[in-house]
């Protein structure tokens, strides 16, 4: 599965350029990253693909030397999970 990395959000499309995934993380404030929306079409539910997206921001959001914050709820229950 290819996704596209872009500096506050990931995503995977289809062929036709259809958004099936998607994780947005907008800087607050600087140095601080915000998970705000996480979405997974019905096509792909079940298979881990919001997880995975969770844990591609977070690693994207550390490697840029940033902090992680969450008010999406599926990411801050991850994050929870996932300390």
């Amino acid at each position: 599965m290819e996704y596209i990395r872009l500096p506050h959000s990931i995503k995977r499309k289809d062929d036709n350029g259809k958004i099936l995934a998607e994780i947005t993380f907008p800087e607050i404030e600087p140095g601080v990253y915000n998970i705000d929306h996480t979405y997974v079409s019905d096509e792909l539910r079940g298979e881990g693909i919001a997880g995975e997206l969770v844990q591609m921001a977070v690693d994207q959001i550390r490697e840029q030397g940033g902090k992680v914050r969450a008010t999406c709820s599926y990411a801050s229950v991850w994050l929870e999970k996932h300390k």
